[in-house]
Order: C-alpha cells, then structure tokens, then sequence
C-alpha cells in the first residue's frame, strides 16, 4: 500500500499521482477527482470511476436518523438488497461474482435508478433529502460499475479501514515541518500499512529493517526487506 505527499488537496496532485495509469479508480465523491475523467486528462486516457454505495447509504442515513424520512429507509432498504447479494459472493473469483451482479444485482440497480429519478422529480432539491438524493444521482454512472467488472468493489471501506489510522492521526502532519518532510512521514506510513496487509507487526519488520540497514544490508537485496518477505526470526 503507497501513501504521498501532497501540500493540498488540489485536483492536479491527483492527475500527477496517476499520470500513466489508464483504467478503474475506485474512489469517494471527492469533486478534485473529476478532472481524471476529462477526456483532456494530463498523463493519459480518461479514467473509468467506480463510486462508493457506501457513500450514497451514509446520505441516506443521515437522513433517516435525523428526519425518520420514509423515502430514506426505502433507499436504505433497496441498498441493502445489494449488500445481501455481495455477502453472498464475498470471495468468489472475478468472473463469479460479475455473472451474479449481472443476474441478480443489476435488475435492482436499474430498478434503484428508476426510484431514484422519481424522487429527484419529487422532492425539492434545497432540502436536506433532496442534496442527498442529488448526491446519488450525480454520481449515479459510477455506482454502476461494479455490474460491469467483478474485480471492483461495491464500496470503498476496505481501503478506507486502512487509511483510518492515517486520517485519525492527521494533525501530526501539521508538525511535519515542510515538504519534505510529509513526504517522509508517507514513505513510513506506506511500509507501516504494507506491513499490516501482510500480517507482519509494523514495530517488529521497523527494528529489523532499521538494524539491517545499520549493519550494512547490501543495496543489491533491498528486495529482502520488503514486508512481504519479512519473517519474525531474520
């Protein structure tokens, strides 16, 4: 897992992050995004978007919890058909998993468009329920595209549980003292996360691979310190 440094939150870190990546980003609904879609996209083609639904369930329930909104719990409740229907293929293959969103999960996404639209006509787009309902609908295409490739995720959270310790932590990067050093704390934070996704204790592969490094571990097998191939007992 990498994490950069950037000084903002601008839309051309982003495009610089990614120049040379050509296919699907999962991603929020972050707006500094849409300039990957562009068809003028700086460092290659336009860049196919996978949207969160777990992003367009928490409008909805921020709704519902503050309002008891009717139509909010109707929406909660056609969301929840499709997490039925992902618990059920969790950990099947690619080609598994799109053939069951095809037969089973794409019928109701099309029938949730269908809902979704009729309420846009309905309700008053200044209210609280109608900016998230605009919320949904705007990011509608790409809710999509999970139905169309079964390596994509119906939702963000995966990656959004490991950069949690990050986010929680942030305002230690108030303190990183200048560019480089942000880019610094990103470098440790990527072989920290990396370490974690690989079940391998963070402080254990540090202090190992700190004293490697001390004692002279040859530049040829940097390969050998990567988390991946870290074991307790080296």
């Amino acid at each position: 897992m990498v994490f950069t440094y950037a000084p903002d939150r601008a839309g051309e870190n982003a495009e610089r992050i990614l120049q040379g990546f050509d296919g699907i980003l999962q991603l929020d609904g972050y707006p500094g995004y849409n300039r990957l879609t562009r068809p003028s996209r700086t460092g290659g083609a336009p860049i196919i978007v996978a949207h969160c639904w777990a992003h367009a369930r928490r409008k909805l329930k921020e709704i519902f919890d503050r309002d008891g909104s009717e139509i909010a719990a109707e929406g909660l409740r056609r969301i929840a058909e499709l997490y039925r229907i992902e618990a059920e293929i969790r950990g099947m293959g690619p080609g598994q998993r799109l053939s069951a969103r095809q037969a089973r999960s794409a019928p109701l996404v099309a029938a949730f468009g269908e809902w979704l639209q009729a309420q846009c006509r309905r309700i008053s787009a200044k209210s609280r329920l109608g900016e998230k309902l605009a919320y949904i609908y705007r990011h509608w295409d790409g809710l999509q595209t999970f139905l169309h490739d079964g390596r994509v995720e119906i939702d963000s959270n995966s990656v959004e549980n490991l950069i949690r310790p990050i986010a929680l932590t942030r305002k230690n990067a108030l303190f990183a003292g200048h560019d480089e050093g942000g880019r610094s704390w990103a470098r440790i934070a990527s072989l920290i996360a990396t370490a974690k996704i690989n079940s391998v204790e963070p402080f254990a592969y540090l202090k190992a691979t700190l004293e490697a490094v001390a004692a002279g571990h040859p530049q040829a097998k940097i390969d050998d310190l990567l988390p991946w191939n870290f074991k307790p007992s080296s």
